[in-house]
C-alpha cells in the first residue's frame, strides 16, 4: 500500500500544472537566421528562352545576315521562333545588338523587343527583353 500511495503523490505532479490554453512561444529565444529569400523568377522558362535567343543574337552575323530571320527552338523549355530586326551599334565601345523576336509555346505566340551587349571579350549580356 505504501507504494501505491508513493506512486501516486509522484504522479500527481504531472496532474497538475500549466495547461496548454496558457503557454505562449517565447519570442525572446534566438535560434537561428534562414536570412532572405532568393527572387524566383515569375517564368524560369522565360529566362532560359533569353539565354537561348541571347545566344543566337550574339553568334549571328549581321553582315551575313542582310536582314534574313535568324529561326531559334530550346529544346529545354519547347519554344521557338525567330528573331528579325537585328542591328548591330556600339555603346561605349563594346557591340550592343537590338532585334525583335517570336517566341511561340504551349500557351501560344507572342512578340518580343530585345537588346544583347557585350559586356566582356566573348561575353554577352541580356539588357533589355519585353512582350510587344
Amino acid at each position: 500500500m505504501a507504494v501505491v500511495l508513493l506512486a501516486a503523490a509522484g504522479l500527481s505532479g504531472c496532474a497538475a500544472g500549466i495547461g496548454l490554453d496558457t503557454v505562449e512561444a517565447d519570442r525572446t529565444i534566438v535560434t537561428g537566421n534562414v536570412g532572405n529569400a532568393v527572387a524566383i523568377p515569375d517564368d524560369p522558362d522565360q529566362l532560359s528562352d533569353e539565354a537561348t535567343i541571347r545566344n543566337a543574337v550574339s553568334a549571328a552575323d549581321v553582315e551575313l545576315l542582310k536582314g534574313a530571320p535568324i529561326p531559334w527552338a530550346n529544346a529545354e523549355t519547347g519554344s521557338r521562333g525567330a528573331i528579325s530586326g537585328l542591328v548591330e551599334e556600339k555603346i561605349a565601345e563594346m557591340p550592343c545588338r537590338r532585334f525583335t523576336t517570336s517566341r511561340e509555346r504551349f500557351d501560344g505566340i507572342a512578340l518580343y523587343r530585345g537588346e544583347v551587349c557585350m559586356v566582356a571579350p566573348g561575353a554577352w549580356q541580356v539588357k533589355d527583353f519585353a512582350a510587344l
